[in-house]
């Protein structure tokens, strides 16, 4: 069964950040009113607000990997029986 939880969990993983990826995008837009936040290189925006969108993507991309992460092993552990990591 581990065998099969490897490659579920390599496409639910990268749903999640498809969906990591919509919430960001959609919160800085509501806190910023752009609709592309700004890229590290970016010389035409204030380092503040450069850092300020890298650590909110880095927390929605945390949460969500932290959830998708966390569902799929207790689907497994549902299906299962097994806890991911019992031998």
């Amino acid at each position: 069964m581990k065998l099969l939880y490897k490659p579920l969990s390599m496409i639910v993983s990268a749903l999640g950040g498809v969906l990591a990826g919509a919430v960001f995008k959609k919160s800085w837009k509501a806190i910023s009113g752009e609709d592309e936040a700004p890229r590290a290189t970016s010389t035409e925006h204030a380092i503040r607000e450069v850092l300020l969108a890298a650590a909110l993507q880095g927390a929605i991309f945390g949460v969500v990997k932290a959830a998708v992460d966390r569902g799929g092993a207790e689907a497994y552990e549902r299906t299962t029986g097994r806890k991911l990591d019992e031998k």
